[in-house]
């Protein structure tokens, strides 16, 4: 085996490990409203259900699929999200047209 070649394989498999440790611990990021509002199709609701935090927050809806998602987020600070919620969309087709 050549010289350079014995050289190269230990960098190479040395380079495959750097993206997996500089990746071992992630810090959690935020979802703020105004990062919800710029890439989530959404519906205002007047009222948050009663399964989602309710002082001091607002709510907004999106249908994906077969279901309904109500975001929850706090008026306070960056408008954080504070809760989720996915309900099933069954019905909501009669609603809607």
């Amino acid at each position: 085996m050549n010289e350079s070649f014995s050289r190269t394989i230990p960098m190479v498999c040395a380079l495959l490990f750097v993206p997996i440790a500089a990746h071992a611990d992630p810090k959690p990021m935020p979802f703020t409203y105004e990062q919800f509002e710029a890439s989530v199709s959404h519906l205002d609701l007047e009222q948050c259900p009663s399964a989602l935090p309710q002082e001091n927050t607002f709510c907004r809806a999106s249908i994906h699929h077969e279901e309904f998602h109500v975001f929850a987020f706090s008026y306070d600070g960056d408008s954080p999200l504070v809760g989720f919620k996915t309900y099933e969309a069954e019905g909501l087709e009669a609603i809607l047209n």
